[in-house]
């Protein structure tokens, strides 16, 4: 499913601002959010790998920008 290359994929990305790919067509899973149109799969991960440059979800870059911010403060 993943691994053809001639199918349309989306690329997804959920609440962690994590990014994936889906195949075009199915049901994107609860908590998924499609970005853009279908585009091959090789297209779906260049932009990936162009717009995802920190791998860490969201919640624990926030976690960190807090934690720096506080002791900043004190």
């Amino acid at each position: 499913m993943f691994d053809d290359e001639n199918a349309p994929y989306l690329v997804v990305v959920n609440d962690e601002e994590q990014y994936s790919i889906w195949p075009d067509g199915r049901e994107v899973p609860n908590g998924w959010y499609t970005v853009g149109e279908a585009r091959s799969r090789e297209e779906c991960l260049g932009y990936i790998e162009e717009v995802w440059t920190d791998m860490r979800p969201r919640s624990v870059r926030l976690l960190i920008e807090a934690a720096r911010a506080e002791g900043a403060s004190a």
